[in-house]
């Protein structure tokens, strides 16, 4: 399997943290050198492991908010 590469390039928010450190995040990371997206995953303390996410365009996320706002929470 080929070696991942990412690069956290704006950390936007930390959604919450579990008691063992790791945070739920989203941010702007860039994959293999790609152009970045959004990202919502778990993230070890240190940044070296992170769990199964979600990634997003920036038309996926204007619509999102789009749903987000639309909800009663």
């Amino acid at each position: 399997m080929a070696d991942i590469k990412y690069e956290i390039i704006e950390h936007v928010a930390k959604l919450s943290e579990s008691p063992k450190g790791w945070t739920k995040e989203l941010n702007l990371v860039s994959w293999n050198g790609r152009d970045p997206k959004y990202d919502l995953r778990d993230w070890a303390p240190d940044k070296s492991k992170m769990g199964k996410g979600v990634t997003l365009t920036e038309e996926d996320m204007a619509n999102l908010k789009d749903v987000l706002s639309n909800l009663d929470l």
